[in-house]
């Protein structure tokens, strides 16, 4: 045996770990309907991942196993090089945080109640409600804004305060790796931003790793280190935003005309849409 095969094992180990998250020959389905299928897919520690692509094409569906809430057909994900489905929730809760794209939660419960919730994976019978999940509860609620809202039911506030409370029950957790499925919907363009920097402050002071699905391109090319586009059930590019988003990679993936130029205040790649693809041929339309 070569020194060099003798030591495969070891690196691909290595590997494994410092990706936080890494997808094997993934196959996902509902039923008899394949979302996903031989998949390989790698999260590096320490970096903001954003996953886009057009409707359907398996972006929520690779979350939601990335979160362990949905076990694969085939294949498997290692979270910290551990196969997710071997572990336990609660051990898989104490280092990953999940907010999914549509969440519901019981008639009548607070935002303070709500939030609480993230700190169920540190407790236990030996170790119930303490000084230091106040502090946790209220630190999250003070970062996505809300604390005003506190002691408000979820039924009363509108979605964008809705979606902000679900992400901070996410915080809540205190995990450092967070999964985020459409963290922006139902938020006004300010508190898109707002949601967005916050995520870049979170990776920026304690280093936390993210991976989210995002539908604004620009957005998503200003506050991701890596873009990975999917079409199909399949992972079509991956690399830094400039390598992504390509005039190329978006007729492809998103049958959508249109230039690339430079963000005139991040110098990230900016999507300007000129008009659906099959919509400009034939049509005498200029470039």
């Amino acid at each position: 045996m070569t020194a060099s095969a003798s030591t495969r094992p070891e690196q691909d180990q290595a590997r494994a770990v410092a990706d936080r998250l890494r997808a094997r020959d993934l196959k996902l389905a509902y039923g008899e309907r394949v979302v996903v299928d031989g998949l390989d897919f790698e999260v590096a520690g320490g970096t903001i991942t954003a996953v886009i692509g057009p409707n359907g094409c398996g972006k929520s569906t690779l979350l939601r196993a990335f979160g362990r809430l949905l076990a694969p057909q085939r294949g498997e994900v290692l979270l910290d090089g551990k196969k997710i489905h071997k572990m336990s929730t609660k051990e898989v809760a104490r280092v990953l945080g999940v907010l999914p794209q549509s969440p519901a939660a019981p008639e009548g419960l607070t935002v303070a109640d709500l939030v609480a919730r993230g700190r169920h994976p540190h407790q236990s019978w030996y170790r119930q409600w303490s000084s230091d999940d106040e502090s946790a509860v209220a630190e999250a609620l003070a970062m996505t804004g809300i604390g005003d809202l506190a002691e408000r039911t979820l039924d009363e506030l509108s979605g964008g305060q809705r979606q902000r409370a679900w992400l901070s029950m996410a915080l809540a957790q205190g995990t450092d790796l967070l999964l985020l499925d459409e963290p922006t919907t139902y938020l006004d363009l300010s508190h898109q931003v707002d949601v967005l920097e916050l995520v870049g402050r979170l990776h920026d002071e304690s280093g936390r790793t993210v991976v989210m699905v995002l539908h604004d391109l620009n957005l998503a090319a200003r506050y991701a280190d890596r873009l990975v586009a999917m079409k199909d059930g399949a992972v079509v590019a991956s690399g830094e935003p400039g390598e992504v988003l390509t005039e190329e990679l978006l007729a492809d993936v998103f049958d959508l005309r249109a230039r690339v130029i430079p963000d005139p205040v991040a110098g990230t790649p900016m999507v300007v849409p000129i008009g659906g693809r099959r919509a400009g041929e034939g049509s005498g339309a200029q470039p």
